[in-house]
């Protein structure tokens, strides 16, 4: 199967990116354990309007890992660095779902000049986070569950049917799977990726928590984009209004995404491409108009 895009050595760690389309820069980055190819629809939408890049974070996808875990600082800084390294210079409008919306938000606050806009599709939200044991203490028990998991041949067993029930649980809609995803999730690179990810996220909000005092959004546009399902769940409501209140927070504007589960770029496409194009300036008064 040939390999799409191409790898930047970003920081010393090859990073496997793809760009796309032209006309205004837009970065695309996932949720936790994501990969470049769960964005393929809306990356169509938006390569006849955008320079659509989007790119693997180490370990996950087809990126080489690093020897660390992640923090929300270097998770920031890698946008930076992965468009000097394309050549783009200008500013960009960042899109982040999940836990990639604390590394959208920390981008505009440390690279201000860089940031045209950000779209936060289904962010994740941490009002008051507290890691409950130390950092060095979860990544090492997390690092090693996963290593003792790839040394009994869990991810080549049980990789890439977790990854359909866990898409199947976050969409409303059925998706057949997508070829890479049979192949990128059998590996122990990409668990180990995704246990650190999940072993840090609690750090990564209280940074993002620690940075929002000393370092002001810069004055861009910025849309909060929230899953709903249609259910009227206490949860599901309970949900909506934090979303709310984070775009109020940011000073944006706050939008929904329906039906839709929390892989809103599987479930509704559209809805992200439209969040991006319409997000400032002219697009904002004349809407794009999408399928």
């Amino acid at each position: 199967m040939p390999v799409p895009g191409r790898f930047l050595r970003v920081d010393g760690v090859p990073l496997h990116v793809l760009t796309e389309g032209g006309g205004p820069l837009c970065v695309l980055s996932g949720g936790l354990g994501m990969a470049w190819f769960d964005w393929d629809a809306v990356a169509a939408l938006l390569a006849p309007h955008r320079t659509v890049v989007r790119f693997d974070r180490p370990g996950l996808g087809l990126s080489a890992p690093t020897p660390g875990p992640p923090t929300l600082a270097a998770e920031a800084d890698r946008i930076a660095r992965l468009l000097d390294a394309l050549g783009h210079p200008g500013p960009a409008t960042v899109v982040g779902h999940s836990l990639a919306g604390f590394h959208a938000e920390a981008f505009a606050r440390l690279h201000p000049g860089r940031c045209a806009g950000l779209v936060l599709v289904d962010g994740s939200i941490e009002e008051d986070p507290r890691p409950r044991l130390p950092r060095a203490v979860r990544t090492a028990w997390a690092g090693g569950v996963a290593d003792a998991l790839s040394a009994a041949g869990v991810p080549r067993a049980l990789g890439p049917a977790t990854r359909r029930l866990i898409g199947r649980a976050s969409t409303v809609g059925s998706h057949p799977p997508h070829p890479w995803e049979r192949v990128g999730y059998r590996s122990s690179r990409v668990l180990r990726a995704c246990a650190l990810e999940n072993a840090t996220y609690l750090d990564q909000a209280a940074e993002l928590a620690a940075l929002r005092p000393g370092h002001p959004m810069p004055d861009v546009p910025v849309t909060v984009l929230a899953a709903y399902d249609g259910s009227e769940t206490a949860r599901q409501l309970r949900w909506l209004e934090r979303q709310r209140a984070l775009a109020a927070q940011l000073g944006g504007r706050f939008a929904v995404a329906a039906p839709a589960g929390h892989l809103v770029m599987a479930d509704v496409p559209a809805s992200v491409a439209r969040a991006v194009l319409n997000l400032s300036g002219t697009d904002r008064d004349a809407p794009v108009p999408l399928p």
